[in-house]
């Protein structure tokens, strides 16, 4: 197999230059549909954290939690979506050794965070509804704070980890990653190393991940669900039982495909069907997830539209004048 862009140590060839490929056809259909997905999910994403900061009314954590959510959707999707749409149309797809390891280290950081912030946002709708009274002590700035730290520690950590383990691995064969993006389980299939030791890495912490952040969630909602029975007011139930499982569906999506990508034995790795997974967790959860936590949230509708009318009225007047 042919090898570019390579520099020869101890007469072993290492690679010094990645070529993405992929198997989509009608790549300018799929173009123009990724672009527009990532569009939305940006200006989307990305408005609902200047919403937070500019209407008062959401000032308070839930609604800083899904800030910090919409942020790192709208850089997961960044990491991954623009090369992607270059190489839809571009003849040399080709991504560095130094840029591979950066797109895979932010890739792992912000999907690893997102694990750690998911379980947080439980946590906080359990304090919420299950004791409201104590709810600002409970949740005050140095614990909200302190939980989206932890989670950015987390997501950063576990990135260097399996960053370093994957790029110290050796690449002398070919220099081919039959996938969109540079991602664990594809470059592990290209080298020429042992990687075992990784395949263990991935396989004990990802699965420790999943488990501890997917544990958390459910004890948080098993205790809403007993605050949700006690409640005597059938519109209350209505209220928080439609919120709470809008959450709980948004974190099902998330986490259903991460054990099916990563949590699993090597040998069952398949390019065609991986790849549609990981488009689906790239390009459409992040788009999910606004729809899922913001756009059906009845604060944040009413931020959007008193926000609009005040713009409307100022541009208005502008004219007026």
């Amino acid at each position: 197999c042919s090898i570019h862009n390579s520099q020869t140590f101890n007469n072993v060839t290492e690679v010094t230059m990645f070529i993405l490929t992929d198997d989509f056809n009608l790549q300018v259909f799929l173009f123009l549909l990724f672009l527009a997905i990532y569009l939305l999910t940006l200006i989307g994403n990305l408005g609902l954290v200047l919403l937070v900061i500019e209407d008062s009314r959401l000032h308070n954590p839930m609604y800083y939690f899904l800030s910090v959510l919409s942020f790192l959707d709208a850089c997961y999707s960044t990491v991954v979506t623009p090369n992607m749409l270059v190489n839809f149309l571009a003849k040399n797809k080709s991504i560095s050794f130094f840029g591979c390891a950066t797109q895979m280290f932010l890739f792992v950081t912000f999907g690893t965070t997102e694990c750690f912030l998911l379980a947080a946002m439980a946590y906080d709708r359990y304090v919420a509804i299950y004791n409201p009274l104590l709810y600002s002590v409970s949740m005050s700035p140095r614990v909200y704070v302190q939980l989206i730290v932890a989670s950015y520690v987390g997501g950063i950590s576990h990135a260097i980890m399996h960053t370093m383990a994957t790029f110290y691995l050796s690449f002398c064969g070919s220099n081919e990653i039959r996938y969109i993006f540079c991602d664990i389980p594809p470059l592990l299939a290209i080298s020429c190393s042992d990687t075992q030791t990784n395949q263990l890495l991935l396989f004990y912490f990802v699965g420790s991940i999943e488990i501890v952040t997917i544990l958390i969630v459910l004890i948080s909602y098993g205790f809403i669900l007993l605050a949700i029975l006690k409640m005597h007011s059938a519109e209350g139930r209505r209220k928080v039982f439609s919120t709470c499982g809008s959450h709980l569906t948004g974190v099902s999506i998330y986490h259903g495909t991460i054990p099916f990508m990563y949590v699993r034995p090597s040998s069952s790795y398949t390019l065609d069907h991986d790849m549609i997974v990981s488009i689906f967790y790239t390009i459409v959860i992040p788009i999910l997830n606004l729809i899922i936590y913001s756009l059906r949230n009845k604060d944040v509708k009413e931020a959007v539209k008193k926000l609009s009318e005040r713009n409307w009225f100022k541009t208005k007047v502008h004219f007026k004048n």
